[in-house]
C-alpha cells in the first residue's frame, strides 16, 4: 500500500483481521504482523496507530465487548412480550457468533485483558458476563411480571445458558443447535419451577 493514503476505518480493518488470525490460527498465534498481515497494510501501520500488541488488543476486546454486550443489553426491553424462551434465543441469536468465539477465545489465552475492558465499560462487562447480567436482569423483570415462575434463580438460569452459549458458540457445529437449545433449556428450567 502506498505511504501517506488514509485508510477508511482501519481500526475495524484491523480488528477484523484479528479477529479471522485467532479464528484461523488461534489466539496464541496473534501477533502484530500477523494481524497487518492479514489486513493487507503495512506491518508498521499497527504501531502508528496503538502503543504496542497489548494496546491493540485491548482496544479490540473493548470493542468487541461492547458489540457483543449491546446485542444483550435490548433484552430487558422485551420483558412482558412475546414468549420468555424466544426472547431469549433470539437475544442470544443476535450476538454476533465469530466474535464471540473469537473474544472468547482470546480472553481466555490473555485474561488480563479483561482489567483493560473493566477500565473503560465499568465492572463485569467482558464478553460473557455482559450476556449473563442482560440475562439476569431480564428474568428478574419477567419473573416480577409472573411470566417467569418466582422459583426460578435468574443467575442460575443466566450461568446455565451463558454456559450453553459458550460452548455452542465454540463448537462447529453450534450455530445450527443454539436457538432450540436454549428455548429448551429455559422450557425446561421455567416448567421445573413451577
Amino acid at each position: 500500500m502506498p505511504r501517506g493514503i488514509a485508510i477508511p476505518q482501519l481500526r475495524q480493518q484491523l480488528f477484523a483481521a484479528a479477529e479471522q488470525v485467532v479464528l484461523r490460527d488461534g489466539p496464541a498465534r496473534l501477533s502484530g504482523r500477523a494481524v497487518t498481515g492479514e489486513a493487507g497494510v503495512a506491518a508498521g501501520l499497527l504501531y502508528a496507530h496503538f502503543t504496542d500488541l497489548d494496546d491493540f488488543l485491548t482496544a479490540y476486546a473493548v470493542d468487541r465487548t461492547f458489540t457483543v454486550s449491546a446485542a444483550a443489553a435490548a433484552l430487558t426491553e422485551r420483558a412482558g412480550k412475546g414468549d420468555v424462551a424466544e426472547n431469549l434465543a433470539e437475544a442470544l441469536l443476535a450476538i454476533p457468533r465469530q466474535t464471540l468465539a473469537a473474544l472468547a477465545k482470546l480472553l481466555v489465552l490473555r485474561p488480563e485483558l479483561i482489567q483493560g475492558v473493566h477500565k473503560v465499560l465499568g465492572d463485569r462487562t467482558a464478553g460473557l458476563e455482559a450476556i449473563e447480567r442482560a440475562v439476569v436482569e431480564y428474568l428478574k423483570a419477567e419473573r416480577e411480571l409472573r411470566r417467569v415462575p418466582e422459583t426460578v434463580d435468574p443467575a442460575a438460569l443466566a450461568l446455565a445458558l451463558v454456559g450453553v452459549l459458550h460452548h455452542l458458540v465454540l463448537t462447529e457445529d453450534g450455530e445450527d443447535r443454539l436457538g432450540g437449545t436454549v428455548k429448551s433449556l429455559v422450557r425446561s428450567a421455567t416448567a421445573a419451577a413451577k
